[in-house]
């Protein structure tokens, strides 16, 4: 079945972009970036800055934008049954060039997991991220089999680049 990601969360202020592949089923249904109450990503995101998690998806959104992080997905459509990376086919991807022309504080860019990443290096312009910090983080997802302070260790690197 053909799928599409969300539009980016994002703000002339972000200075740190965190890509993940494209919403599984669960944050499709709910028309929320990390809806599957098992993915770990709000809590790690709130836990950085000792926080208590949000349960109101607009304050999440915009608990990212006051501390200068964009949102998005590598990829904007393609064709997946589930909700696994592994079975993503066809992916088209999303318009970086305009991104990153409409919003040049972006400086970072954190991989929420090695597809993410793939995806991005196969099918982005290298000259689009030229003076750009790439950095693969652990998924979020609950598939991922590390424990919550492991990857809250790894993902802490971006408070680091949020004061540069």
């Amino acid at each position: 079945m053909q799928i599409h990601s969300f539009g980016p969360i994002v703000d002339e202020n972000s200075k740190v972009l965190i890509l993940g592949s494209i919403p599984g089923v669960k944050s499709l249904e709910k028309n929320q970036y990390y809806g599957h109450p098992r993915n770990q990503f709000w809590k790690i995101i709130y836990t950085m800055f000792d926080e208590k998690v949000e349960e109101d998806y607009k304050k999440k959104v915009q608990f990212l934008l006051t501390h200068k992080i964009a949102l998005w997905d590598v990829v904007k459509s393609c064709y997946r049954e589930g909700s696994l990376d592994s079975n993503i086919k066809k992916p088209e991807i999303n318009d970086f060039d305009m991104l990153f022309s409409k919003y040049p504080n972006i400086k970072f860019i954190f991989f929420n997991g090695s597809k993410a990443e793939e995806i991005f290096k196969r099918k982005v312009d290298k000259e689009l991220v030229r003076g750009k910090q790439l950095f693969r983080l652990p998924s979020t997802s609950p598939a991922r089999a590390i424990s919550f302070n492991e990857k809250l260790k790894y993902w802490m690197k971006i408070k680091e680049y949020l004061k540069e």
